[in-house]
């Protein structure tokens, strides 16, 4: 690599890093004195507080990656404008072309980064930060579905609970019924379960087990019946921000398990997925844009390049925001609503990168 290559690669890293390191304690300052006072009523331990705003401050990172990037690339390439440093690189017999190598380097070991970040690290950080905020500030509010629970637990197999309290591992009104196909085969209903976590068995009270037979139903009957089931209680009621928990290899295990099962959540787990492939992409895209954006001086210097970069960033995230809650919420197609943003700005990377040329 040549002087040039490491001058703009090192401007890259480092006013990305110092754009993180400047807005994260912003964020963090804003959310503890938004939280101070459930805190301090709540007598969070100071351990506890720590732990949460470690997570905090990888949760965060994670969520607004793009958008730092975006505006760190286009500040320095602005400032280099301003101080007619494009003009001499340019002028000197370097492409443009040649020019946008060191921010594709650069953009290659950020998206790396963004890379292990949403496959290993922002999992473990999103579990610790939203299993404090149902603890001390969501109190009230049910992490988990808990009542009229339906959920096929394998092809043949389906359950169903009308009320479950996780605290207690107890539920009210027990079905489960065993299809052959479409037939039938048996049916087991018990006013209460409860799971016993000393040997992982589950005791029905009141159980009834009706066998459907060819000429006539079989029935059998117990007061109380510990028996062993195919599923465990996170099977039966999952959290609602499991798959942000999981990492890449889990949460596609589990997505697999729930289209067995026929769960209704299918499309925010897949959008979860792909976003963890998505986010690396718009970095190279979101880099494109910025340098092409911000490589030419204008006459209102660099308040006119960051005021238009803050608002493409803005309808990235709109637009990012938007089609996920629509695969989330309907039966639009996870992998075009997270995709389409990346496709879209990439279109408008190439445009934009075709007159920088020029």
């Amino acid at each position: 690599m040549k002087i040039l290559d490491w001058y703009i690669l090192k401007r890259y890293l480092v006013t990305f890093l110092m754009l993180l390191l400047l807005f994260i304690p912003i964020g963090i300052t804003v959310n503890l004195a938004e939280k101070i006072d459930k805190m301090l009523a709540n007598e969070v331990p100071f351990g506890e507080i720590a732990g949460y705003y470690l997570d905090f401050t990888v949760y965060f990172a994670n969520l607004l990656f793009p958008l730092f990037l975006f505006l760190s690339v286009i500040w320095f390439t602005s400032k280099l404008a301003n101080n007619t440093e494009v003009v001499a690189f340019l002028s000197s017999g370097v492409s443009f072309s040649r020019f946008l190598r060191p921010y594709l380097i650069g953009a290659t070991i950020v998206a790396t980064f963004a890379l292990i970040l949403g496959m290993y690290l922002a999992p473990m950080a999103s579990k610790g930060f939203n299993e404090f905020e149902y603890k001390y500030f969501k109190k009230g509010r049910k992490d988990r579905q808990n009542q009229n629970v339906y959920r096929q637990i394998n092809d043949n197999d389906y359950i169903f609970v009308s009320n479950f309290n996780i605290k207690d591992k107890r539920g009210t009104n027990f079905t489960l019924e065993h299809f052959d196909g479409n037939r039938l085969e048996y049916k087991i209903s018990a006013n209460n379960i409860r799971y016993i976590e000393k040997d992982s068995t589950y005791r029905l009270i009141n159980y009834l087990k009706r066998t459907i037979g060819e000429n006539e139903d079989i029935w059998e009957s117990e007061r109380r019946k510990d028996t062993l089931f195919t599923f465990d209680l996170e099977d039966l009621t999952p959290v609602e921000y499991i798959a942000e928990t999981l990492n890449y290899i889990e949460l596609t295990k589990f997505i697999k398990k729930e289209q067995l099962r026929g769960s209704s959540n299918i499309g925010r787990y897949q959008v979860v997925k792909y976003r963890k492939w998505s986010l690396p992409v718009s970095v190279y895209i979101l880099t494109i844009i910025a340098v092409a954006v911000s490589s030419i001086k204008r006459r209102g210097g660099m308040g006119v390049n960051l005021a238009f970069g803050i608002f493409i960033a803005m309808v990235f995230v709109f637009f990012d925001k938007v089609f996920g809650v629509m695969a989330e919420q309907s039966d639009f197609s996870p992998i075009i609503a997270v995709w389409f943003p990346n496709a879209l700005f990439g279109i408008l990377a190439i445009y934009l990168l075709y007159n920088a040329k020029r």
